[in-house]
């Protein structure tokens, strides 16, 4: 299934209905008064969060939407139905923009998981509304008022409480499927993840969410490579996993340069809780690794050495994120 983060879409809220101009035509009543009916109100339209989408994918193929127009008034006093709210359904996490404006309207997140985008117009008022006493038999009616209309900018950022970051081919997917139930392409190849994956840690009692982003490049602050498309998935995490492949040509270069594109795009990034993990260790003599890790412990690191191939030290990663979730959770 694609992933689509980004999606415009214009949404039309319902018209009110028009009110009625109306007298009562009954036996016996030669005279009767006016019975015009009110219009009913336009239908809202609200965007609702709902778990089971993953994607703003559907966006891609239908991108208007319009709430249902107010009933008109009719005689005997009868007022219009009130058109039914559109719903609309994001996943949540997403934010709502009007196009134009850099204020969100909504973050659909699970403390505000709904929001009215676009309000119907109200009803008309019908001829029984504007009898006084010196007005006994008014034509006067009024038409519905028009719904709200704009034009939208759905923005996903997915929710997740752990971010796992790492040059392209550094073994982030495999550690995923390690650690979680996500099952993502995996190769010894740059760039096998294009696209986020998303997966379930169980640790005892405890459950954390993860996210795996694409490889971050030098300049992936500025939008070099998948930059600036997928970096902004792990803005919400708390705890981040910086994954270094101590194979390669130089981890400390590596780091670096994990840790200037993480801050140039958001300087809170490195406030939060992390953990590196030097993976790939199933490739390089032991005291090769070992020094590795005790420069970076000198950086003031917490660090693990793992190979996610082969499975070795996955149980300790899963204990030191319990451990330092707690910790967060205790002097949050």
């Amino acid at each position: 299934m694609k992933f689509v983060d980004e999606a415009k879409i214009f949404v039309k809220a319902g018209d009110g209905g028009q009110g009625c101009a109306s007298f009562r035509r009954e036996k016996f009543v030669p005279k009767g008064g006016p019975d015009g009916g009110n219009g009913g109100k336009g239908g809202d339209v609200v965007i609702s969060g709902t778990q089971d989408l993953a994607s703003l994918l559907d966006f891609k193929y239908r991108r208007i939407f319009k709430a249902e127009k107010g009933k008109n008034g009719s005689g005997n006093d009868k007022r219009g139905r009130e058109g039914k709210n559109l719903v609309i359904h994001v996943p949540f996490g997403t934010i709502v923009f009007e196009e134009g404006n850099n204020e969100p309207l909504a973050d659909i997140t699970g403390d505000q998981g709904t929001c009215i985008v676009a309000r119907g117009g109200r009803g008309g008022k019908g001829n029984a509304h504007f009898v006084t006493s010196t007005h006994r038999t008014p034509h006067e009616f009024e038409p519905g008022e028009p719904g709200e209309e704009r034009q939208l900018l759905l923005v996903l950022k997915l929710l997740a409480d752990i971010g796992i970051v790492g040059l392209p081919n550094a073994g982030k997917s495999t550690l995923i499927s390690r650690l979680t139930d996500a099952r993502p392409k995996i190769g010894d190849y740059p760039f096998t993840t294009l696209t986020p994956t998303l997966g379930v840690l169980r640790e005892g009692d405890n459950t954390f969410v993860m996210a795996d982003i694409p490889g971050i490049v030098e300049g992936a602050a500025q939008g070099k490579g998948l930059g600036l498309t997928f970096l902004k998935h792990i803005e919400r995490t708390r705890m981040l996993l910086l994954v270094l492949d101590v194979s390669g040509a130089n981890p400390m270069e590596d780091y670096k340069t994990l840790k200037h594109e993480l801050s140039s795009f958001n300087k809170g990034m490195l406030d939060r809780a992390r953990i590196v993990v030097l993976n790939k260790v199933d490739k390089v003599p032991e005291e090769k690794a070992e020094a590795w890790r005790t420069a970076l412990v000198k950086k003031g690191e917490e660090v693990l050495t793992v190979s996610a191939l082969k499975g070795w030290g996955i149980d300790t990663v899963k204990a030191m994120i319990k451990e330092k979730s707690f910790d967060k959770a205790v002097h949050a």
